[in-house]
């Protein structure tokens, strides 16, 4: 029997399946492989039994809890949203910074510090070409980071950039990342392949909160029935308590059911079970819990998740560059409640494709909780919470 080379086993089992999440992990890690126009695109043949491209893809097979306990506090662990060191509400100190951003600006605000205290040389986020197709930018110069504050739900193959970039030599790239670019890159870190040094760029993974993302074709038929054309569309947003997915230009927003959208979910993200960012050093996302005096618009939650983090949260307290307080009673909760469902339904569609309880495709060695004790959710003490909110 003829065993198959890396680069056959990624598109026999993630390229043909449906798994690529155009995270870019793969790409330009060498000539053979790129990521062009949404998607993972082979352009040669390789017969190299064991390739960086099918190593670092987060859809092939990974013991993920293994990855945890590797890299994270073991008694930080949680069944629900992984390592949690701390919980709470921060936004950026500086107002222009926010007005700016998406919602409370926390990622441009931690990204600026990181840069100015010299803990990362650049920053890595997702930005876009002339035809508004998504790309990784590197950004050297912390004032350039807010042109890239605002959110839209596409993909971006922003690894790809990551795989070009530490060929220049550079260390210490703080990288904004998605869920499964974060599983990717936690991959990366943990690698042990000869030769490879990608690991020593990587200082800080910003993670953010991610539900699903748009594959490019389907996405772009529906902005010409609304007739928007891609390049002038600036950001993306869902507004916490209603049913639409905002549209936004510089002169309109336009409000999409989430019904029409459904339809454009890339595929791969029906399979995904991390919803927060497991595998960063600080996740954020927006605030979205509750209604009324609960309401946390204009304000990120933030998991604080790896040593690595509480140092850059520390940090910014004690340069005052973030507003941070306690999250309402009942929020971590609710979040770790979303988080489940999305772990509940991804496994259910991983199952379904299978066909198999004991086939979950890139879960190697995933398991539930045997017994009621085993299975108890490990929850962040108030005290622990308060200890990370002053």
């Amino acid at each position: 029997m003829i065993k198959l080379g890396a680069q056959a086993r990624l598109k026999k089992y993630v390229l043909t399946q449906g798994l690529c999440t155009g995270c870019g992990a793969c790409a330009e890690l060498c000539p053979y492989q790129v990521f062009y126009h949404d998607r993972t695109v082979q352009l040669f043949r390789c017969d190299l039994a064991d390739g960086k491209c099918y190593a670092f893809c987060p859809r092939t097979p990974t013991d993920y809890q293994s990855l945890k306990e590797q890299l994270f506090d073991h008694d930080d662990l949680t069944d629900e949203i992984g390592p949690v060191k701390g919980f709470f509400l921060a936004r950026a100190a500086d107002a222009g910074v926010r007005s700016r951003a998406q919602h409370g600006g926390t990622v441009t605000a931690l990204l600026e510090l990181a840069m100015s205290e010299d803990l990362v040389e650049a920053a890595l986020v997702s930005g876009q070409n002339k035809e508004g197709e998504p790309e990784g930018r590197l950004v050297t110069n912390k004032s350039d980071l807010a042109v890239y504050a605002k959110s839209r739900f596409t993909v971006s193959p922003t690894l790809a950039a990551f795989n070009r970039i530490k060929e220049e030599g550079r260390k210490k790239i703080g990288i904004v990342a998605t869920p499964c670019q974060a599983q990717a890159l936690a991959k990366v870190r943990t690698a042990a392949i000869e030769g490879y040094t990608g690991a020593q760029s990587i200082g800080l993974v910003i993670g953010l909160f991610c539900g699903w993302t748009l594959a490019a074709e389907k996405f772009h038929s529906l902005l010409g029935e609304y007739c928007l054309p891609l390049e002038e569309l600036k950001r993306m947003d869902i507004p916490p308590g209603r049913n639409v997915l905002e549209l936004c230009t510089a002169e309109k927003t336009l409000e999409v059911p989430l019904g029409e959208v459904e339809a454009c979910i890339r595929s791969a993200c029906r399979y995904c079970l991390d919803s927060t960012g497991e595998f960063a050093d600080v996740s954020v996302g927006a605030g979205r819990y509750g209604m009324g005096e609960h309401q946390m618009s204009g304000w990120n939650q933030v998991l604080v998740r790896s040593r690595r983090g509480e140092e850059l949260i520390g940090l910014a307290r004690e340069k005052g560059v973030l507003e941070i307080c306690d999250a309402p009673d009942g929020a971590l909760d609710e979040l770790k409640k979303a988080a489940v469902e999305k772990k509940r339904q991804g496994l259910e569609n991983i199952v379904a494709k299978s066909g198999s309880g004991k086939n979950l495709l890139y879960l190697k060695n995933h398991t539930q909780p045997r017994d009621k004790k085993a299975g108890r959710v490990k929850s962040v003490s108030r005290q622990k919470r308060q200890d990370g909110d002053s």
